[in-house]
C-alpha cells in the first residue's frame, strides 16, 4: 500500500490552443499581449514553482502551449490559472486539456518518486499523457501487482539511470516474482544506447479528474523517449492498460521564447 507522506505536492499541466485570432493582430499588441502574461508568470507565488513552459507548435493540432507546474497549495495553483486566464493574451487561449495529479509515496517501491522531486534539472523535451489502468489490475493480489511493476521497473531503468559501470547490476537478471503470479521474469536486451536519457515522472490523479495518473517522460533526445515507450508495452502488466493518450509532445524553451512561437 502507498506509504505515508507528510505533506502533498500537486502537479497540474495546463495544455492551451490558441485562438487564429490572435496572428492577425498588430505586432505591437500581440508584443504586449506576451508581456502581460509573462508578467503574470513571474509575479507568481513563490510556492508555485514553474518546472517548464513548453511549445507544442508543430507536435500537436490541438495544443500550442504546455505550462507544467507543481506546489503544495492547490489553491494557489488554481488562482494562478485565472490569473493567466485574465492577461491579455490569456483572452486567446483556450484551455485545451488540464490534468491535476498529486504526488504519492510509492505503492510498490517506497524510493520511487518522481524526478522533480528529487531536485533532477528539466530536460529538453517532455512526453506526458494522462493514464488508467483497468479494473481487474485493482482486482489482483497486491504481491502480484508489485511483481509486475517491479519488470516495469527494471526495464526503464535502463533508459532512466545511467549505464552501469560494473557488475553490481546486469540488465535481464531475475526479478522477484510472488508466488502464484502470472508474471514471468523475462531477459532484458543489453543496456539501453540511451541509458540515463530518461527522466521518469508519475503523479496520482484518483478523483482530481478523469484518470488514474499523469505520466511526463523528459529527455533532452525525443529518440530516447520514443524506444522506452516502445519497450514498455513488452511488459506482462501492459495488459492491464485501459488509457494511455492522448500525448503530448512539447519542446521546453524559456517561458518567452515558447510565447514568441504563438
Amino acid at each position: 500500500m502507498p506509504a505515508a507522506i507528510a505533506s502533498s505536492t500537486f502537479a497540474v499541466f495546463w495544455l492551451f490552443r490558441l485562438d487564429p485570432l490572435w496572428r492577425r493582430l498588430p505586432a505591437e499588441q500581440q508584443r504586449q499581449g506576451r508581456a502581460d502574461l509573462l508578467r503574470v508568470l513571474e509575479r507568481r507565488d513563490a510556492g508555485v514553482v514553474l518546472r517548464g513552459a513548453y511549445s507544442l507548435v508543430g507536435l500537436r493540432p490541438d495544443a500550442d502551449l504546455l505550462l507544467w507546474v507543481h506546489g503544495s497549495d492547490l489553491d494557489t495553483i488554481q488562482r494562478l490559472a485565472v490569473d493567466l486566464q485574465q492577461s491579455a493574451l490569456g483572452a486567446y487561449l483556450t484551455a485545451a486539456y488540464t490534468y491535476v495529479g498529486m504526488v504519492g509515496g510509492g505503492r510498490y517501491d517506497p524510493e520511487h518518486k518522481p524526478s522533480f522531486m528529487k531536485g533532477a534539472q528539466p530536460r529538453n523535451f517532455v512526453s506526458m499523457y494522462p493514464f488508467v489502468k483497468t479494473p481487474d489490475w485493482y482486482l489482483l493480489p497486491y504481491e502480484q501487482r508489485r511483481a509486475m511493476m517491479a519488470e516495469h521497473g527494471q526495464l526503464g531503468r535502463r533508459y532512466t539511470e545511467p549505464r552501469p559501470t560494473s557488475h553490481a547490476a546486469v540488465p535481464g537478471s531475475a526479478l522477484p516474482i510472488a508466488s502464484g503470479s502470472v508474471a514471468t521474469a523475462t531477459a532484458l536486451p543489453e543496456a539501453s544506447p540511451y541509458a540515463g536519457a530518461v527522466l521518469s515522472n508519475t503523479v496520482d490523479a484518483y478523483g482530481l479528474g478523469d484518470y488514474e495518473f499523469v505520466v511526463a517522460f523528459e529527455s533532452d533526445d525525443p529518440a530516447a523517449l520514443c524506444r522506452m515507450v516502445e519497450e514498455l508495452r513488452t511488459v506482462d502488466v501492459r495488459r492491464y492498460t485501459k488509457v494511455d493518450t492522448p500525448i503530448f509532445l512539447g519542446r521546453r524553451r524559456e517561458p518567452a521564447d515558447v510565447l514568441a512561437d504563438l
